[in-house]
């Protein structure tokens, strides 16, 4: 774990510009978290607070009330008192970020990956939290800062979507606890689970029908595989394909699901989730460069394609046998 909330506290009361960071590609936890403290530490007063990511604020998350403070990094670097990464394994995935810093006397890492080195000069690594919202949440309510409605929201969001909706075995009671919490200081669940999880653009909905059709399946693995050509075709931008792998996750005889994402870098994108605890698939991705989770993890690879799909699910099979 490394520090404690209260030392984040006090490197947070007293300094007057802080920056907020989260990893690209950002999900639910990543934008929750940082609305969440964004709006906290604002009604503190008396500091300049910034939220950057380098895709900016999904489409499908700026419902939330703050989402205008997550912004792409600018032109021109600045430098800030403190800069806090929030939900990122490690420091080269706040991307574009990094180079838009001129200078910082403080880095605080707060995340829950256990992949995560510590590369924070205070670093508070939870890898039993369901989510790097629930830290935050922590932090708020342990420590005395603000959490006004729309934090709660915003938390709430990033509880949800790094439970599956709290259908993942990283729910616990304490996310269940946590999220009643947060209703009764007033978030209204049902109408950010619309927001969140019923208001997808068609092209969404067109993309999972070819990504059916062509999925492949081999034994105890199933694989979604997309290509740059589908993405223009179909006009497809990075979140739409957040979250299809459940579709085939879901298959009773899938113990590992797999999505590959053609990226226009020549890397392949390789999301990869695991519904048996004893397969461990963060170690798999850790071999290629990445992290996360033991039964949620990714990596970015370069290759063809192809290639790259058929040396992952092999490596996966034996992963499999191994376990089996």
């Amino acid at each position: 774990m490394g520090s404690t909330l209260e030392t984040i506290r006090d490197a947070l009361l007293p300094a007057e510009r802080i920056l907020l960071l989260s990893h690209v590609r950002p999900d639910g936890d990543a934008i929750g978290s940082q609305i969440a403290l964004a709006l906290s530490l604002t009604a503190l007063g008396g500091k300049r607070v910034s939220a950057w990511n380098e895709d900016g604020c999904p489409t499908n998350l700026r419902f939330l009330e703050g989402s205008e403070l997550v912004a792409s990094p600018p032109g021109v670097p600045e430098s800030f008192d403190v800069v806090v990464c929030l939900d990122t394994a490690s420091k080269e995935r706040l991307g574009r970020c990094l180079a838009a810093i001129t200078a910082a006397k403080q880095w605080i890492n707060i995340d829950h990956h256990v992949s995560n080195p510590g590369y924070g000069d205070i670093n508070f690594i939870d890898a039993a939290a369901a989510a790097t919202g629930e830290i935050i949440y922590d932090l708020l309510t342990s420590q005395g800062l603000p959490l006004p409605v729309a934090s709660a929201a915003a938390l709430y969001v990033a509880l949800s979507t790094d439970t599956g909706s709290f259908r993942y075995p990283n729910t616990t009671a304490r996310s269940h606890e946590m999220a009643a919490d947060l209703i009764r200081r007033g978030v209204d669940a049902a109408t950010i689970c619309r927001y969140v999880y019923e208001s997808y653009p068609r092209r969404r909905a067109v993309l999972l029908g070819e990504l059916l059709t062509h999925a492949r399946f081999d034994g105890q693995t199933a694989a979604f595989i997309l290509d740059n050509a589908t993405k223009a075709r179909l006009h497809i931008i990075s979140e739409d394909v957040d979250g299809l792998i459940d579709a085939i996750r879901c298959v009773d005889t899938v113990q590992v699901a797999a999505f590959f994402e053609e990226l226009p870098d020549d890397r392949i994108r390789v999301s990869v989730r695991s519904k048996n605890p004893d397969i461990d698939v963060g170690s798999v991705c850790r071999e290629y460069g990445g992290g996360g989770h033991r039964l949620a993890a990714g990596a970015r690879i370069r290759g063809e394609l192809r290639q790259v799909v058929d040396r992952v699910l092999q490596r996966i099979s034996r992963e499999i046998s191994q376990r089996s």
